[in-house]
């Protein structure tokens, strides 16, 4: 019995210690591609939840998080917190944070979601035509930082750390 737990525990440390590493390695590569290698974001329009239709190039001028999300990714759950405090705190900079939902069930389970997370940012429906846009999404959360030209700045897929998003809205929102 004693080597089980052992075992288990040595199996446990190697798990989180490969997590820590993940995470280490994501907060240190610089996340912001160099402006020559920029290339424009795709446009969209989708509906939000009042069913007003928003245009990506609504925001040119600005700095856009845009988040593709579903309610059941576990990491989404993680970073929309984050993104309603950065949706408070950088706005008045030019920030805005638009959330891109991609739940199959549609306003059904995105609507009464956002409202128990209370989502302060403009939350979006998408499909498959604005996934394919994107070059398909393949894994969830994916989070596009758009500079104020249109351009996507920066991708990240998966699980990214809160200081890591935040480095890149305060270097995007100072240009």
């Amino acid at each position: 019995m004693r080597l089980k737990i052992l075992g288990f525990c040595a199996f446990a440390g190697l798990v989180f210690g490969v997590a820590l590493l993940c995470v280490g390695l994501t907060e240190a590569a610089p996340s912001l591609l160099a402006v020559a290698k920029r290339t424009a974001a795709p446009t969209f329009t989708l509906k939000d939840s009042a069913g007003t239709d928003v245009r990506l190039s609504d925001y040119k001028g600005k700095v856009v998080l845009l988040n593709f999300w579903a309610t059941w990714c576990g990491p989404c759950k993680t970073e929309i917190p984050w993104f309603i405090v950065f949706d408070r705190k950088y706005q008045s900079g030019g920030l805005v944070v638009l959330g891109v939902s991609m739940d199959e069930a549609g306003w059904n389970v995105v609507r009464p979601y956002s409202d128990k997370m209370h989502v302060s940012y403009r939350v979006l429906l998408g499909d498959g035509g604005v996934a394919a846009k994107y070059g398909g999404i393949e894994s969830l959360p994916l989070t596009l930082m758009i500079d104020r030209e249109g351009r996507i700045a920066a991708r990240h897929v998966g699980l990214t750390s809160k200081s890591n998003f935040e480095q890149d809205i305060v270097e995007l929102i100072r240009r």
